[in-house]
């Protein structure tokens, strides 16, 4: 399989973007966001991340609002699968309608 640089277009219609496409165990991996909470007026946004079925090293970042949207960098610490949802200050959540959103790591 060849490693690609670019974005994933997984959730793209959702405002979410992880870059590179797969990321690799190791790698830190750019989180794009433009989703629900940040078309609502959202002026300060978090990322909830873990690894795996039982969310491993879950932790929550803070997102840097930017010209393209939030974004944050997440350090790839496993090759299990990447789940995140997102939350503003408010405590409202951006979950994939509980379903969250999974990324393939190498």
């Amino acid at each position: 399989m060849q490693h690609s640089k670019r974005a994933s277009s997984k959730y793209r219609t959702k405002g979410i973007a992880v870059s590179p496409a797969v990321p690799a165990k190791g790698e830190t991996a750019k989180v794009l966001y433009n989703g629900l909470l940040a078309e609502s007026g959202a002026d300060k946004l978090y990322v909830h991340v873990g690894f795996g079925n039982e969310w491993v090293d879950a932790i929550e970042y803070k997102m840097v609002r930017t010209q393209e949207g939030f974004e944050t960098e997440i350090p790839v610490t496993t090759s299990a699968p990447m789940n995140m949802c997102f939350k503003d200050r408010a405590g409202n959540w951006d979950n994939n309608s509980g379903q969250n959103y999974t990324f393939d790591i190498l």
